[in-house]
C-alpha cells in the first residue's frame, strides 16, 4: 500500500487525484491532505479517504475544520508551519497542486524528505527550478510531471536516450482567443477568459491560457524537466487538445502520447508509475474524432511566448519576476482593474525594469518574488 499526501487537496488538480485513490482505496492510504481555507471540502475529504491529517494554510479556519472532523481519527491543523510539516510527513507519493508560489515551501519541504513528488504547479520548477531539482538529486527524490503536456514528454521519452531527441514539441490549445485579432482582445473579459474550450481548470490557469502565458511557463519548465536544449523545444497549436505533446528523435521516428482532455489521465501515470492503473476515462475514439489540427503560434498577438523564451535565455532571477509579475497582473484582470493586453504588457515592463542577481537560494527566491510583486502591484494602482 502507497502512502500519499495531496497538497492543494480541494483544488481542481487535488479532487482528480482523490478521485482516482478512492477508486482504489486498497491500494492507497492517505498520509495528509492540505486547503488554504475550504474547510467543508477538506474536511469532507478527509472523511472519505481516512486521512491521517488535515491542514488548512488559514489558521483561522482551524477552529472550524476540528469541529468538521469531531468524532473521526483524522488530526487537524492549520498555519502555514503545519501544511510545510504536512508536505515533510514521509509519504510515498505527495501531489504538489498549491496554486502560486504559496507552493513552494511546501513542495522543498517534500522534495526534501525523498520519495516521489508530482509537480501539478508550475512555480517550483519556474521560480526556482536550479534550487529543487538539486534538492532532488540530494534527497534522492523522484519528481514526476502532472501537466498534461510535460507528462506526454516523459511518457514519449521513457527509457529513449535523450542524446537521441531532436525536438520537444509542446503543444498548445490556444485558449478561447486563438483567432481573435489583437484589437479584439482588448475588450476581452474575465468571464470570457476564463471559458477555456477544452479543460475545465480554476480561473488562474485559465487566464494564462488564454494569454498563452501558461504555455510560456510550461516551455521554461519543460527545459528544467528534460535534458534538451531548449532551443529544441517547439510550441505548436493543437486546437483539438487530443495530442498532448511529441517527441521527434534523430531517426525521424516522432513519438506522441493522446489521450482525452481530463486530467485524471496524467495523475493516474504518476499515481501508478512505473506501472498504470484504470480510470473512468472512455476509449479515444480516432474515427470519431476525424481530424487533428497544427498551427504555429502568433507571438504579436500572444506576446507571453516570446516573454517566456527571452527569460528562458536570460535565466538567473528572470523566470522568478515573470512569474511572480504575472500572477499580480492576473488577479487585478479578474477583478476588473486592468484590461487582458495590459496584463502582459505589466510583466515585459517590469523584466525591463527589476533586474536582481540571479538567487542561490530558496530564501532569495522568495525575496526576488516579493519585491517583484510589490513592484507590479504599484504598478497596477498606476493603470487602474
Amino acid at each position: 500500500m502507497k502512502t500519499v499526501s495531496v497538497l492543494g487537496a480541494t483544488g481542481s488538480v487535488g479532487t482528480s487525484t482523490l478521485d482516482l485513490i478512492e477508486r482504489e482505496p486498497e491500494r492507497f492510504r492517505v498520509r495528509a491532505l492540505t486547503a488554504n481555507g475550504d474547510v467543508e471540502r477538506l474536511a469532507a475529504a478527509a472523511r472519505r479517504t481516512r486521512a491521517e491529517l488535515a491542514v488548512v494554510a488559514d489558521v483561522a479556519r482551524l477552529p472550524a475544520l476540528r469541529d468538521a472532523l469531531a468524532g473521526t481519527a483524522t488530526r487537524a491543523e492549520g498555519g502555514r508551519d503545519a501544511v510545510i510539516a504536512a508536505a515533510a510527513s514521509g509519504a510515498d507519493w505527495t501531489m504538489a497542486a498549491i496554486v502560486g508560489c504559496a507552493g513552494l515551501e511546501p513542495v522543498m519541504a517534500a522534495v526534501g524528505q525523498g520519495g516521489t513528488v508530482v509537480l501539478a504547479n508550475k512555480e517550483p520548477l519556474v521560480s526556482a527550478g536550479e534550487i529543487v531539482l538539486a534538492a532532488a538529486a540530494a534527497s534522492g527524490a523522484t519528481l514526476l510531471p502532472a501537466d498534461s503536456e510535460h507528462n506526454a514528454i516523459f511518457q514519449c521519452l521513457a527509457a529513449n536516450d535523450a542524446r537521441a531527441v531532436r525536438r520537444i514539441v509542446l503543444t498548445a490549445s490556444g485558449g478561447p482567443f486563438r483567432e481573435w485579432p489583437r484589437e479584439r482582445m482588448a475588450s476581452v473579459t474575465p468571464e470570457q477568459a476564463v471559458a477555456h474550450p477544452n479543460w475545465s481548470m480554476g480561473a488562474k490557469i485559465s487566464v494564462d491560457s488564454a494569454t498563452m502565458m501558461n504555455k510560456g511557463l510550461e516551455l521554461i519548465e519543460a527545459a528544467r524537466l528534460f535534458p534538451v536544449d531548449p532551443d529544441c523545444i517547439q510550441i505548436v497549436i493543437h486546437p483539438q487538445s487530443v495530442i498532448h505533446s511529441a517527441v521527434d528523435y534523430i531517426d525521424g521516428s516522432m513519438l506522441a502520447q493522446l489521450g482525452p482532455s481530463d486530467m485524471r489521465v496524467p495523475i493516474a501515470h504518476c499515481l501508478a508509475w512505473p506501472d498504470r492503473m484504470a480510470t473512468p476515462m472512455e476509449p479515444l475514439d480516432l474515427v470519431k474524432l476525424g481530424r487533428l489540427d497544427f498551427a504555429a503560434p502568433d507571438e504579436d498577438r500572444f506576446p507571453a511566448l516570446r516573454l517566456a523564451r527571452e527569460v528562458l535565455k536570460a535565466g538567473g532571477a528572470r523566470p522568478a519576476i515573470l512569474n511572480a509579475v504575472n500572477e499580480i497582473a492576473v488577479a487585478a484582470f479578474l477583478q476588473g482593474r486592468i484590461g487582458f493586453l495590459e496584463i502582459a504588457a505589466i510583466v515585459g515592463d517590469i523584466l525591463d525594469r527589476y533586474d536582481p542577481p540571479a538567487p542561490a537560494t530558496l530564501d532569495a527566491v522568495l525575496a526576488i518574488d516579493a519585491e517583484a510583486r510589490a513592484i507590479a502591484g504599484r504598478r497596477v494602482e498606476d493603470l487602474a
